[in-house]
């Protein structure tokens, strides 16, 4: 082989090497949901710490909190929680959090329900689903990186480019129906 073929195949080799593609989980393993060691308040029986609030991947993945957005939609809690800014259930995009703030007290929000109101949904959304919806909650207040949360609605996406509509015809023209043929 000439140098030339060698620095040719060095080049490839390298670019191989070189080239990391992006890994992306979109199914991400929910915590393990220990919903007995949940902290609601600061209050522990005899004293000592409260349990470490669980860590969740869904936060940091853009497809997780959209997913999240989504069910939000689908399962009607703007239907209590008007949005995230708040109706019959409270305001989820204010610092004022009843039962607290992390995702694992939220995730037991969810599961095991709340007096006053809030209706339990265990077995009736699966655990990915339910961390999908903790993100997405946490991000209304500002909770989650802004690089993975939502932008904005899909539906208030801009329209295709004009070289991509397709040809219409228009429906109030000043010529007859009977006349175009």
């Amino acid at each position: 082989m000439t140098i030339k073929h060698w620095g040719v195949l060095f080049v490839v080799a390298l670019a191989t090497v070189a080239c990391k593609r992006e890994e992306r989980d979109f199914r991400e393993i929910p915590p393990a949901s220990t919903t007995l060691a949940v902290a609601v308040s600061d209050l522990h029986p005899g004293g000592g710490n409260p349990p470490a609030p669980a860590k969740t991947p869904y936060e940091l993945n853009a497809y997780a909190l959209s997913e999240g957005k989504r069910l939000f939609s689908a399962y009607n809690c703007s239907g209590c929680h008007a949005n995230g800014g708040g109706g019959m259930g409270p305001a989820l995009m204010d610092d004022e959090w009843a039962y607290g703030h992390e995702a694992d007290q939220i995730y037991a929000s969810i599961l095991q329900g709340r007096p006053n109101g809030m209706p339990t949904f265990r077995g009736k959304i699966p655990d990915q689903q339910i961390w999908e919806l903790v993100a997405y909650v946490r991000s209304l207040s500002g909770l989650a990186p802004k690089d993975a949360a939502p932008g904005r609605s899909d539906h208030m996406a801009g329209k295709p480019a004009e070289s991509s509509t397709p040809r219409q015809t228009p429906k109030n023209s000043g010529v007859p129906p009977s006349a175009i043929r």
